[in-house]
């Protein structure tokens, strides 16, 4: 099983795949791809963001309950 991309990874991949976008160097089909890449690690991006997000709100209501109980 391969390991997981870090979130920070996915950032300089994406940022990678920018760059290269941006020289205008790319013959249209080449560039494409990379935009289709581009695309699925935003979505990996978003889902990652989401899921933290959701962890965060779950220990934040848990550190609340447990200060009411005190």
């Amino acid at each position: 099983m391969a390991k997981k991309e870090s979130y920070e990874d996915m950032l300089v991949n994406l940022q990678g795949i920018l760059d290269k976008m941006e020289k205008n160097e790319l013959p249209l089909e080449e560039l494409m791809k990379e935009y289709e890449g581009g695309i699925k690690l935003i979505n990996k991006l978003y889902k990652t963001l989401n899921a933290l997000e959701g962890k965060i709100t779950v220990i934040k209501e848990n550190m609340e309950v447990e200060l009411k109980n005190e």
